[in-house]
């Protein structure tokens, strides 16, 4: 049996594991003031990610009508982020 460094071995789990969505939910969390700025994150209430597709939550009307114009940036600019080819979906509620 081959050697694994820690990192690896955790990211092997991650892959097979339930958990890994739950995580990438977490990391687009950290992320999203340097993804899409600091005034978009203060009004952003929740971010979610359920089978491939990112939920947005945010009271703000305009910033609903401005994030429903930047689904395609939000899906790169995630998945760039995340370093893989995740989100394929965007809703913003």
């Amino acid at each position: 049996m081959g050697e694994l460094s820690l990192q690896d071995a955790i990211q092997q789990f991650l892959k097979k594991s339930r958990l890994k969505t739950g995580i990438q939910a977490l990391r687009i969390e950290e992320v999203w003031e340097e993804i899409m700025g600091k005034t978009i994150a203060k009004y952003t209430e929740k971010i979610q990610i359920i089978n491939n597709t990112l939920y947005i939550s945010t009271t703000v009307a305009p910033l609903k009508n401005e994030l429903l114009y930047q689904k395609d940036q939000i899906i790169q600019r995630v998945n760039e982020a995340l370093g893989e080819q995740l989100v394929k979906e965007v809703v913003i509620k």
